[in-house]
């Protein structure tokens, strides 16, 4: 293979990838988040229109590129920067031009091709899956470990203590201020009406028995 055509590889093996990854996220979403159930022609759509987009900006740098090559043409004085281009980079953008375009033509012919399609779909399904096995292999060890058989339990152990005095403590401290709010509502209750106190009081005894 040509220096150019290691390019154009090299770039649809990124995009790819990028693809692959998006429509991961999606089947992740779709069928655990959502609950929904995986349909492959589903995520042959999802897959194309990834692949259309990654070929539009594939196509967008091509142009960006010939706009700073025509602008670099015939200028030969120092640059002021690295992306001042001058008439000594005309090839270099040429070619970088040729093989973004090379690119976006190899990821629109994947959109036609249900083969093409249909792997990359498949790859990206059991991308998923590996997530979520990794994820319940993790839960299920931390789930059954003791805490002297945890190499990183002194680690976390302040981040818990954290979460438990932002988290856990804040609901429980919430809880007894409502808790409260009501006692006092039910005490000016009674004392405006003495006869539901005491109705009041003999409910709450015979739910504390019950």
């Amino acid at each position: 293979m040509g220096r150019t055509a290691d390019a154009v590889a090299e770039g649809v093996a990124i995009a790819t990838a990028a693809v692959r990854l998006t429509v991961k996220n999606q089947i992740l979403v779709g069928t655990i988040a959502q609950g929904g159930t995986f349909e492959i022609d589903h995520y042959m759509d999802e897959a194309r229109v990834a692949l259309r987009a990654m070929a539009d900006e594939s196509e967008q740098a091509a142009e960006h590129l010939t706009a700073l090559r025509k602008r670099a043409r015939g200028r030969h004085s120092d640059p002021h920067g690295t992306h001042d281009y001058r008439d000594r980079d005309v090839r270099n953008l040429r070619r970088r031009a040729k093989q973004s375009l090379g690119v976006a033509t190899h990821l629109r012919e994947m959109t036609e091709d249900p083969e093409a399609l249909r792997a990359l779909v498949e790859e990206a399904r059991a991308a998923a899956w590996a997530d979520v096995r990794s994820n319940l292999d993790r839960r299920l060890r931390v789930e059954g470990m003791r805490a002297d058989q945890d190499p990183e339990y002194e680690q976390m152990r302040e981040a818990r203590m954290q979460a438990l005095k932002l988290v856990d403590l804040q609901a429980l401290s919430s809880e007894q201020r409502a808790r409260r709010k009501r006692e006092k509502a039910a005490e000016k209750a009674a004392e405006k009406d003495p006869s539901r106190g005491e109705r009041d009081g003999k409910r709450t005894l015979w739910t504390r028995r019950a």
